[in-house]
């Protein structure tokens, strides 16, 4: 996979305050979510990545150049940011041309035509910005970035407002995108979505990295967590008495119809449990990981921050 941004011992500050704090990381093609907690530098990174703020320290290539050394990289990325950049009095479809327009694409009418309906959004094109609902507004802005046709798409809180039909619009859109080898990057507070988009994650805490990689990849190198399986069955007071001494067990939580497992061995536990549940004549009904989703994964990260 090519790297499309390289970011190097990037830093900005504000004053006294430091909004990222030596972040070294590559994005390349496809769809990347953008974590943390309000405040741990997420937008900041993505601005100055799309060039409306200056690095304090470090720097960064884009495509393969410095974007402050030669601007007209910046022609091939987009930015939908989360404040309502908006113009009320301008209709979706003027909106959108003005963009095209300002970036000096050929045939911006037609570009302006296909960036509405690929977001959906061309049968309410003529009436103003100003009338329409959050979610419509979100979806003239991410028209207004598409049509440049940018080989980079950063997207900031792209889901707010939206209702469910046009998230999941969003998200197919997104992985569409993210598929035909374009750079998405997205920062969300939504993260059952985000883990419905993206295979690679980055996660911020107070400016610096807390990881990245898969949600699978991170889990695993939590060592330090144990890990969490549910299982429901019809006697979980005995299958407990049967997994007490099984390696790696660190804890069972017993409920009616329930046993919540905690475990240093997974491996271990999958390959036992079956043999134990047989032996003890129990039934079981369900068996699965509880907290290796994104936000389980994400709660780990930020809890002693």
């Amino acid at each position: 996979m090519s790297d499309t941004i390289v970011v190097d011992g990037l830093s900005k500050w504000f004053g006294l305050k430091v909004a990222v704090s030596e972040v070294s990381l590559k994005f390349g093609p496809g769809i990347t979510g953008l974590l943390g907690p309000n405040g741990a530098g997420k937008t900041t990174l993505l601005r100055v990545i799309a060039g409306l703020q200056r690095p304090s320290q470090g720097g960064l290539t884009v495509l393969g150049s410095d974007p402050r050394a030669h601007p007209s990289v910046y022609r091939r990325m987009s930015l939908v940011p989360e404040d309502e950049a908006i113009y009320e009095r301008l209709t979706g479809r003027r909106f959108v041309e003005l963009a095209a327009r300002l970036a000096k694409v050929d045939d911006p009418k037609g570009r302006t035509e296909r960036a509405l309906e690929t977001v959906e959004l061309t049968d309410s094109s003529d009436r103003k910005l100003g009338g329409f609902s959050k979610g419509m507004r979100q979806r003239a802005k991410v028209a207004a970035a598409l049509v440049t046709d940018p080989d980079i798409l950063l997207l900031d809180e792209p889901l707010n407002g939206a209702d469910p039909v046009q998230r999941a619009q969003l998200i197919a859109l997104f992985r569409e995108l993210g598929a035909a080898g374009k750079t998405v990057i997205v920062s969300s507070h939504v993260l059952a979505e985000v883990e419905r988009m993206a295979d690679r994650v980055v996660a911020m805490v107070d400016g610096r990295l807390a990881a990245i990689g898969s949600v699978a990849m991170i889990r695993a190198a939590m060592t330090d967590k144990p890990r969490q399986v549910f299982v429901e069955c019809d006697e979980a007071r005995r299958l407990a008495v049967g997994l007490i001494e099984a390696e790696g067990v660190v804890a069972l939580h017993v409920e009616t119809g329930q046993l919540r497992i905690e475990t240093n061995d997974a491996a271990d536990l999958a390959t036992r449990l079956p043999g134990v549940a047989l032996e003890r004549q129990v039934a079981l009904t369900r068996v699965e990981p509880s907290d290796e989703s994104l936000e389980s994964v994400f709660r780990y990260l930020v809890e002693n921050r």
